[in-house]
């Protein structure tokens, strides 16, 4: 069993964690608020900064919104790098950009530690359902030191390549899922506004071709309404910039992902930067004047 520090209890972190504790490692966090119940209960202990955590861990855990995020809990003051050991492993489970990631790795790797890239899809659900999808950057060794600690995680465990390749798959998983859930979107609000059932629309749709694990769950939440995140839109938001400003890098052009944050950002304009993904069936709702369901 490892001594962790886990730092990013959000809304996956905390099931994630829980997890780990559940499977006898020991854990240790930053001081933020109240710590979860559970987790205290658990034996989870909280520290005063990153380097306090770091001090005490032979494994760190980042699960935080973005790479800004990223960079100050590893290198800010009192970051986890004033604390690092030699040998210390830092698996950053976070979605990020890939070429901050490969800097990351670089001063990890100076310092003296061992660094995985590991950001996850499976959202709210995968995490407490220990079936996340994990994407891995990280030397080979890098990658044996974390597997087992990711299995009590996640699912399917892939090993992507070098430094920055788990970020970059994560990019891209996040493109599919953009479009996938507009696709979903624009099919139900067109068989409701054609006045067709929509929940026997999407009953029949999972039967062929067009099923999808996003037809599946996010085409429930768009019938039932239920917005809460899930995924929060804002977060896709700067996930789709990840991919659009990878693009515009590499010469590329990205139409429908172009198209996917235009509709997430009249979401936000909407005042759903919070709600799910899925709630991008309310911007296109709005432009068609109709609410799906409605008769």
């Amino acid at each position: 069993m490892s001594k962790i520090g886990f730092i990013g209890l959000g809304i996956m972190g905390r099931p994630m964690a829980g997890h780990l504790l559940d499977a006898g490692h020991e854990l240790v966090t930053v001081r933020r608020g109240t710590l979860d119940a559970t987790l205290a209960e658990k034996g989870m202990r909280e520290l005063d900064c990153p380097a306090a955590v770091a001090g005490e861990a032979e494994v760190i855990i980042t699960m935080v919104p973005d790479t800004p995020d990223v960079e100050e809990v590893l290198f800010g003051e009192g970051g986890a790098i004033e604390g690092l050991t030699p040998g210390t492993l830092v698996i950053d489970m976070s979605s990020i950009a890939p070429i901050a990631t490969q800097g990351f790795a670089r001063r990890i790797h100076e310092a003296g530690g061992e660094y995985v890239d590991a950001p996850v899809s499976g959202g709210e659900g995968g995490a407490i359902n220990a079936a996340l999808t994990i994407m891995v950057g990280a030397t080979e060794e890098g990658f044996e030191r974390a597997r087992p600690i990711l299995e009590v995680m996640g699912k399917t465990i892939t090993h992507i390549g070098g430094h920055g390749a788990g970020q970059t798959c994560k990019v891209a998983n996040q493109i599919v899922v953009a479009l996938t859930i507009e696709a979903v979107a624009e099919g139900l609000l067109f068989a409701s506004k054609a006045g067709a059932d929509v929940a026997k629309v999407r009953e029949s749709l999972l039967g062929g071709l067009a099923q999808s694990k996003i037809l599946n769950v996010h085409g429930a939440r768009m019938i039932e309404r239920t917005f809460d995140p899930g995924f929060r839109i804002k977060l896709h938001q700067k996930d789709l910039n990840l991919a659009l400003e990878g693009a515009r890098s590499l010469n590329l052009a990205l139409p429908g992902t172009a198209n996917a944050q235009q509709l997430f950002q009249a979401c936000a304009a909407l005042g759903g930067a919070d709600w799910d993904h899925a709630g991008i069936l309310r911007a296109l709702e709005a432009l068609a004047d109709h609410q799906v369901g409605q008769s």
